[in-house]
Formats: C-alpha cells, structure tokens, sequence
C-alpha cells in the first residue's frame, strides 16, 4: 500500500521542536522511541538532542507505517499525516506499545476513532494555544485548527492534561 503523502502536500505539517517538551516528563531514557512519519526530522533531532535513542521513519524513506516496523522498538512519538489518521491510531493500538500522536482536536470525533478509545483508552496533553507548524510556503505558519498529543501507555496523571505551549521555549 501506497501513502498518498508526498512533500509539499496537505498533509506536510512538519512539527516544531517545541512541541514535544510536555511529552519528556513521561518518557523513559531506556526506551527506543519509533518516529514513524518523521518528515524532515523536527521530532528525531529534538528527541536525540534529549538523549534518547530515535528511529526516525517516513514514506520517503521507504518504510510505510501501515505495513512496516522496526525489529525493536518501545514506544511511537509522531505527528502523522493527518488524512490518515484512522489508519495510523488503529495501528498504534494493534502495535500494543505505548505511543502519543500529535492529532487535530477532530481527531475526538467520529465512530471509529471514538470505539478505539473506548476500547483501549486514551489521554491527552492540550496546549494552551495552537501550534505553528512548519508549511513549504512557510516555516512558521498560522495554524487554523487546534491539536493535542492523543497519548497510550504513558500513564499521565489525568486523562486531560493541560499545558503551557511557548513556542520560545528551547530544548538542552
């Protein structure tokens, strides 16, 4: 199976460093974290300049999600192509590792995606603001929607946690 995703296409939102600071706090040093659509990279290079070790996959690199994944890993960190986000939440659960994906706040909605919550649970990590993510036209863009990390298997204090995004903030 081909991905439709391709650079340059409605699905390239790539994700600003920043953005993964909430995620670290529940992160294990030991893991081997799995960045399935890592684009240009934002979220590898900001996660190894942490200290963690990332494996950092893409369509474009060959390795499509839907049908690939690495001999080890513990956990999945992504900001995945939001037209198939069905696909990518319903294989993170089937993968059974923990994971957190970056999704519109839609991603609440509908029958599907609502039954795999209620099946296996769901968190999530809401920023006080939305995100600006990084376009071809431009590096910082507007976003026009809100997002939140959709969070499995690492055990958050509350099933709504809510955060200060300041997009100023840096990593180490």
């Amino acid at each position: 199976m081909q991905l439709p995703m391709k650079r340059g296409s409605s699905d390239d939102f790539q994700t600003p460093k920043e953005a993964i600071l909430p995620l670290l706090p529940y992160l294990k040093k030991e893991w081997v974290i799995w960045e399935s659509a890592c684009g240009k990279g934002n979220l590898v290079e900001a996660l190894r300049k942490e200290g963690f070790t990332v494996i950092g996959t893409d369509i474009l690199t060959g390795h499509n999600f839907l049908e690939w994944q690495p001999e080890h890993f513990d956990c999945i960190i992504t900001n995945p192509p939001y037209s198939l986000k069905d696909k990518f939440l319903k294989r993170s659960y089937e993968l059974k590792k923990p994971f957190a994906l970056l999704l519109p706040l839609t991603a609440l909605e509908g029958k599907a995606r609502q039954a795999l919550y209620k099946k296996y649970s769901i968190q999530l990590i809401l920023f006080d603001r939305r995100i600006n993510f990084e376009t071809p036209n431009r590096k910082d863009s507007g976003s026009w929607f809100a997002s939140a990390w959709f969070v499995y298997g690492f055990n958050l204090p509350k099933q709504l946690n809510f955060v200060k995004f300041d997009s100023k903030q840096t990593l180490l």
